[in-house]
């Protein structure tokens, strides 16, 4: 990175991560003393002391953690070079497995009603054969509700916990060649069968010979030279894509291999993604933040192929019901997770990046315990910035400030007429119910609008999508975890923890004083589809909007598909005229 994030007493948004300054105290409570400096659980099975973990010091007189992410930065800009030519081979494997996917939905299931699911389970075992790199994009496509279509999320999730495993003695032989040391001299435990099994590596539960319970995470052998070769090869073919495809336009295919070359080569050191927990940690612990805790990574037990971190028990995210029935409120719980991703994104510029049901569980108390750090979101200050007014934009339905913070961020170009492009998209207008429309008509709006944002040269910035994407799945995690909230009075619960807690800084930053500024709320429910309602909104009832759209955009499209079908049938069986 060559902007930082504003700084915080942890100076886990620096590039070098946690502060080795700052000693540990025991304020935050009376478990271990690191909780002053970290979102730990108040009673892990070691303390972390950042300055005595050697791993963030992988040579003598560097830069730490600080040169690791450089060199991984580095990696990422030589795969994504332009001129650089891929494997021919590997070109041609890819070639052959997607050519193969496309031919059979092609020859069975183009123009039938089923044509986008039929595509979507083509796809997925053909990305499950390329192996780790088309597994992890299948994998951030599934956890990208609302922006990809539905079908495909729905079938690409099956790519999380399908993955098939590596053998035991390759995962031995990884560890043993990483630690210096046999299995049995580190571990007095070691469960064969992993409780993960991923695109880049795979989780095991063990017991150290210390006695603690840990958890494992092991690299596959092959996954870092496959990457290579892949991203090499997407880098290629991404800007050919430009202008050619609408929705490519927008999403910027250069941009998001750029997004996903950066993202899964700092995966690929276990070292990086062992500093991102403390760094997460200590942003949570520096906002007052004691409802998300990060398991604790080990003292020594880290290296660029294996880390050994605190095991953390509790409820899968998706089990709601199991979670009421412990106790738990569950719509508190989403709201908590909510405001940390907020704080950690707006006012820190450090966010997990790839928030979904595997990567959260819930503990019997309460607490989220939040894992996997592979992705994470880091911003400069101008972006973090414009995130923050686009935030507060939106809070006060203020239009010319959240496209001018689009603007800051790269959504727009950076000489955008500001008041043209709310003129010309229509922003101004009173919002449309869209269950008032027709099929045709709400297809043509969106028509309207695309080719509106494809004219100002309109782009979806990376650390725009994965915040959008984290923030489309806490919008989807209301359906198990506060179907019966009121939607509206959430947003007001949000708005008046910050302005209790941060309204000072956001005052001082952006200057918008927020208890003199009235929340908009007709404006939130033009924006959901409930102009006219004064009752409570809840997902239940977003819900039934949003599927009685889809049942007519889907109507119309399966009528065009049929149509299609028949006209294609009836080509292959007429008679050929003399």
């Amino acid at each position: 990175m060559s902007e930082e994030a504003r700084p915080i007493p942890t100076g886990a948004a620096a590039g070098g991560g946690i502060d080795d300054s700052e000693p540990p105290g025991s304020a935050a409570g009376v478990g271990r003393p690191d909780l002053a400096i970290g979102a730990f659980t108040p009673n892990g099975p070691w303390t972390v002391d950042p300055a005595a973990m050697a791993w963030r010091f992988p040579s003598p007189g560097s830069d730490g953690i600080g040169a690791l992410r450089d060199e991984a930065a580095r990696l990422a800009r030589d795969l994504i070079r332009p001129q650089h030519l891929p494997s021919v081979g590997r070109v041609a494997t890819v070639g052959y497995r997607l050519g193969s996917a496309l031919l059979g939905w092609g020859l069975r299931d183009r123009g039938t009603p089923s044509s986008r699911s039929g595509l979507s389970r083509r796809l997925r075992p053909a990305f499950e054969r390329l192996g780790p790199t088309y597994i992890k994009l299948g994998q951030i496509i599934s956890s990208g509700e609302g922006i990809f279509p539905e079908e495909l999320v729905e079938e690409f999730r099956l790519l999380r916990d399908r993955v098939p495993p590596e053998p035991f003695n390759t995962v031995r032989r990884t560890i043993e060649e990483d630690l210096g040391r046999s299995l049995a001299d580190v571990f007095v435990s070691f469960d064969r069968v992993p409780i993960a099994s991923a695109s880049i590596a795979q989780v095991h539960a063990a017991t150290l010979r210390s006695g603690e319970r840990v958890v494992v995470k092991v690299q596959r052998r092959t996954v870092a030279s496959l990457v290579r070769l892949d991203i090499a090869a997407m880098s290629w073919i991404a800007p050919k894509l430009v202008g050619r495809i609408s929705i490519a336009t927008l999403t910027n295919p250069p941009a998001l291999v750029d997004l996903f070359a950066e993202t899964i080569v700092e995966e690929l050191d276990f070292r990086l993604e062992a500093q991102n927990m403390l760094d997460i940690a200590a942003v949570f612990a520096s906002s007052g933040q004691r409802s998300i805790v990060v398991p604790r990574p080990h003292p020594e037990l880290v290296t660029q192929r294996v880390l050994v971190m605190e095991h953390l028990h509790g409820f899968a995210w998706g089990n709601a019901a199991g979670m009421r029935a412990a106790g738990i409120d569950t719509a508190a719980v989403l709201r908590a997770s909510l405001i940390a991703f907020l704080e950690g994104a707006l006012l820190y510029g450090v966010f997990h990046g790839d928030l979904h049901g595997g990567n959260l569980m819930v503990q019997t108390d309460g607490t989220v315990a939040l894992l996997d750090f592979g992705i994470t979101g880091r911003l400069d200050e101008r972006k973090r910035l414009a995130f923050l007014r686009l935030q507060m934009g939106a809070t006060t339905n203020n239009l010319t400030v959240q496209v001018e913070a689009l603007r800051d961020l790269g959504a727009l170009p950076s000489d955008s007429d500001v008041e043209a492009v709310i003129r010309d998209l229509g922003l101004d207008r009173p919002a449309v119910d869209p269950t008032t429309l027709t099929a045709d008509e709400m297809v043509a709006e969106l028509r309207d609008v695309t080719k509106a944002l494809l004219g100002y040269g309109a782009r979806m910035p990376k650390e725009l999508m994965l915040f959008v994407k984290d923030m489309l799945f806490l919008n989807g995690a209301m359906a198990t975890m506060a179907p019966d909230v009121d939607i509206l009075g959430e947003i007001l619960a949000v708005v008046t923890y910050f302005t209790e807690r941060h309204g000072e800084q956001i005052a001082r930053e952006v200057g918008v004083e927020l208890l003199d500024t009235p929340i908009d709320l007709d404006g939130y429910r033009a924006a959901m589809g409930f102009p006219d309602e004064t009752d409570p909104i809840t997902f239940h009832d977003l819900q039934e909007r949003r599927e009685l759209i889809r049942r007519r955009l889907q109507d119309r499209t399966d009528q065009r598909s049929r149509r299609s079908f028949v006209r294609a049938v009836y080509r292959l069986i007429r008679p050929e005229r003399s």
